[in-house]
């Protein structure tokens, strides 16, 4: 597999990353099995978090007895350096070792004051101190988060949702971290599973030699895609920008990217299921959400107070009620014309 260095890390990794937050899904031993081929195929970084349930307790398990060959990253959702710490504890635990290469804060809402000797960048620098980790970085929704995060030479890597789909906007993020050597590790490369056919967004960011997607797996046969992508890459040629063009007018302006940051609604809506529910009828298996249950969760979008608090929360300033709105009245349309319905 093709070797990059991750920024100021310094340290060198396969360009495909595994995105380990849906092994969380997966049983023990199938984890376990999925973790060994990727590593197997040369996959050597893996993405993990506090917050994705068993994620770390299946990758300690997997890769107890091989630690030294992997690149760990895991992220805590702590606000404080005493609660940073704490988190880090549980997750050395979980992941069976002594140290993560890479400890992230977790999409935090602002970046944390580096002068405040409580804050949970305090905690970071510690554990970096310490040893507990090699490197400290911040995954970010905001664009302007990573913007600043990037330039301000405070962290090692920064993590960022980028795709065949971002915006030009969102690609600068790139060139903040090519300029100030920081490590730029791409999530949600698929878009949360709305780009369906993965060759357009692995050649699209296959061509910046300083992004490292990390790819969601769950399956065996969505490894054995990427693996069969490394050992011969989707060239970005006329066909595949076609491809990626046709998908950016389809979704650029509707994209909700399903990250959950509107919720909670206060009358309960499944904001970041419903806001995307025609994206996903349209481009993924559609029985799920043509149940009864699925109509009645619609349905509430009928009773949207206009709050405003789901637009305000947006990090990529969708007016989410009005797509709520479109989603509602274009499944209720598909539904009754489906015969599916059950």
């Amino acid at each position: 597999m093709d070797k990059m260095r991750l920024g100021k890390t310094d340290l060198f990794v396969g360009r495909c990353g595994f995105g380990a937050l849906p092994v969380q899904r997966v049983p023990m031993e199938d984890a376990v099995r999925l973790l060994h081929k990727a590593l197997a195929a040369d996959i050597d970084f893996y993405d993990t978090a506090r917050y994705y349930s068993d994620s770390e307790e299946k990758l300690g398990r997997a890769f107890s007895h091989t630690r030294s060959k992997v690149v760990i990253a895991t992220k805590t959702m702590a606000s404080t350096r005493q609660e940073v710490l704490a988190s880090l504890e549980i997750s050395l635990k979980n992941l069976n070792t002594n140290y993560v290469d890479i400890l992230q804060l977790h999409n935090p809402a602002s970046l944390p004051d580096i002068t405040d000797p409580q804050s949970s960048y305090a905690g970071l620098s510690e554990a970096k101190k310490k040893g507990l980790a090699r490197f400290i970085g911040v995954t970010c929704h905001k664009r302007s988060n990573a913007l600043v995060a990037a330039v301000s030479g405070n962290y090692d890597t920064v993590q960022f949702p980028l795709s065949s789909l971002s915006s030009q906007e969102d690609l600068e993020v790139i060139a903040a971290c090519k300029s100030s050597d920081c490590g730029l590790i791409a999530m949600k490369a698929l878009s949360g599973g709305l780009i369906t056919n993965a060759a357009t967004t692995f050649a699209f960011l296959r061509q910046y030699d300083n992004v490292l997607p990390i790819w969601g797996i769950q399956r065996e046969s969505e490894l054995d895609e990427f693996i069969a992508f490394e050992k011969k890459p989707p060239i970005l040629d006329e066909t595949i920008m076609n491809l990626i063009k046709k998908d950016r007018e389809e979704l650029s302006g509707l994209f909700c990217r399903g990250c959950g940051y509107c919720m909670p609604c206060p009358i309960g809506i499944e904001i970041s299921w419903a806001a995307r529910m025609m994206l996903l009828l349209r481009r993924a298996p559609s029985e799920h959400f043509l149940t009864d249950e699925w109509r009645k969760k619609m349905a509430l979008i009928n009773e949207c107070t206009k709050c405003g608090q789901c637009k305000s929360k947006c990090p990529y300033g969708l007016d989410t009620p009005n797509l709520l709105e479109k989603n509602l009245k274009d499944y209720m349309q598909f539904i009754s014309g489906s015969r599916h319905i059950r």
